[in-house]
């Protein structure tokens, strides 16, 4: 049995759509990372960089129980596990790595900037708001330049796909329009049209909709128990 640390971000997404892919069953343990929950002694213990997805799987390795944290590594293991969405040769293989790594070195720290900076910051800062909205374009642009190659990132529909498709769902916080980006549109269309993608993101929906009723109803995104949690004090706390 799987047990899925999740929150409905961009990251923990990544992990609904594969279990959704595999067909698999698992057991969403949420990781309210607005109340702190991520930082947990017990949590600590599977994710030592106190941040989620984390996953344990019953039946790892010689049938022992494994934990992993990391949405990459993840990934990977359930890839290689299930036999599907990585080439088991080489090329193939390192191809959906590299785009994987892709993600996790750029597209998400990067595109996180731009959240933060566009939205999230107390202080508008200009110079910060520019940065990060044209180093999102840019990424986009790579993108882009590689759907023109090919329907998918590395060969067939893979991990990397499902990496970085939930990073671009909040394009709109990125100050990017897909309409700009005719062969990455295509992608996106095609990928959320999946229904492992549909099962996926409707992973704690009810969830979703609350806090995005919470935040309009205080009129800014995050309460100072959160902002502290996410961006603040208590994120920095020596452990």
């Amino acid at each position: 049995m799987i047990d899925l640390y999740f929150w409905p971000t961009p990251n923990g997404y990544k992990i609904t759509m594969m279990l959704e892919e595999l067909g698999l069953e698992y057991k969403v343990v949420p990781v309210n990372i607005g109340k702190g929950d991520q930082f947990r002694p017990e949590f600590l213990k599977i994710s030592p960089n106190n941040k989620m997805p984390a996953m344990t799987d019953s039946d790892g390795p010689g049938g022992k129980p494994i934990s992993i944290f990391e949405s990459g590594a993840i990934l990977i293991y359930l890839a290689e596990k299930h036999g599907r969405f990585m080439p088991a040769e080489p090329r193939g293989r390192y191809n959906v790595i590299e785009w994987l790594m892709f993600q996790m070195g750029t597209v998400g720290p990067m595109l996180g900037q731009a959240h933060h900076f566009r939205r999230y910051a107390p202080e508008k800062l200009q110079y910060a708001i520019d940065r990060y909205t044209n180093e999102a374009s840019r990424i986009y642009n790579v993108i882009d330049r590689r759907l023109a190659e090919g329907e998918y990132l590395a060969g067939d529909y893979s991990i990397a796909d499902m990496a970085v498709y939930p990073w671009l769902v909040p394009h709109t916080m990125q100050g990017q329009n897909l309409d700009e980006y005719s062969n990455l549109k295509r992608w996106y269309d095609a990928i959320r049209s999946r229904p492992a993608t549909q099962r996926g993101f409707a992973v704690m929906a009810d969830v979703v909709e609350r806090m995005r009723a919470q935040a309009q109803e205080r009129q800014q995104p995050h309460d100072q128990e959160s902002w502290n949690n996410l961006f603040g004090k208590k994120q920095f706390e020596k452990r």
